[in-house]
């Protein structure tokens, strides 16, 4: 007997469709069990429509969950943001003729120098 099974691909491209799922699955139950009654797909028909509402409703969860959590990285990235701005005011403020000439000078030969090949490698990454 030979059994047509839906590959994942097929379902990745129908999942997006739940007209096209739930008419897959009506075929599937008209060749299998021809003798269903109507009510019968219907009940089929009303538990696909929760079972896709309950999935749409953990994903909007899940979505909402990793929106809160990236709101609050943003936040700390922008007080981290804040204390260094603050901090390079106060250095700048502060900082002695000396100092900048000599930081001066590191950024003249730095910039001069190519930039390290990504391609070589100086030991692990940690």
């Amino acid at each position: 007997m030979k059994t047509d099974a839906i590959t994942s691909q097929q379902y990745s491209a129908f999942a997006g469709r739940p007209d096209i799922l739930r008419e897959v699955v009506v075929k599937y139950l008209d060749q299998f069990y021809p003798n269903a009654s109507g009510t019968s797909a219907v009940a089929i028909d009303n538990k696909i429509e929760q079972a896709m509402d309950l999935v749409k409703s953990h994903l909007m969860i899940a979505v909402r969950e990793e929106v809160e959590v990236l709101k609050e990285k943003i936040a700390e990235l922008m007080d981290r943001i804040n204390q260094l701005e603050l901090e390079n005011t106060i250095l700048k403020a502060n900082v002695s003729q000396e100092t900048l000439s000599q930081l001066s000078a590191t950024m003249q030969t730095a910039s001069a120098k190519p930039p390290p090949n990504p391609n070589t490698s100086n030991g692990p990454i940690s």
